[in-house]
């Protein structure tokens, strides 16, 4: 716009160079004149539109691409959560596992309160993984420490 008023004033500054009164002012231009003036005059603001859509253009693409970054971060976030969930949801006795433990409660009491751990496992017919799992949820019940005579075995004790 104000490319276009310059060019504007400068035709008026050639008018008063030219002897006419400003009451008198009159343009005699061909078609091709007043083509190539309007087009002197339009041709930077055609640029900076050109400009300002290649900069749209391109902060579009920046903006769809965080978009789908975010839309990712979101799916793992939901994803986290539902493993932090899981997790938790494994630290709680399953009602399985409170049978086990009363089991395993009772069997430390018929041994004195003290058994190896072996032993118990044995007795009671689980996996390793499945009698560490239990024996972990029952922390504030049962505790473990080595065995004086094998360091490698544990002996299980009632708190």
């Amino acid at each position: 716009m104000i490319k276009a008023a310059t060019a504007i004033n400068s035709f008026a500054h050639v008018a008063e160079q030219a002897d006419v009164s400003p009451e008198e002012s009159i343009f005699v231009l061909s078609g091709s004149q007043l083509q190539d003036i309007i087009s002197r005059a339009v041709q930077p603001l055609k640029d900076d539109v050109d400009t300002l859509e290649a900069i749209v253009a391109n902060l579009e693409g920046k903006v769809s691409a965080l978009e789908r970054t975010q839309d990712t971060q979101g799916e793992n976030e939901v994803n986290l959560l539902r493993f932090i969930n899981d997790l938790r949801k494994d630290r709680e006795p399953q009602p399985l596992q409170r049978d086990r433990g009363e089991i395993l409660r009772a069997l430390l009491v018929a041994n004195s309160g003290k058994m190896l751990a072996k032993e118990a496992r044995q007795k009671m017919h689980l996996a390793d993984y499945a009698f560490s799992k239990l024996v972990a949820s029952m922390k504030s019940e049962i505790g473990s420490k080595p065995y004086h005579l094998n360091r490698s075995q544990k002996i299980l004790y009632l708190k």
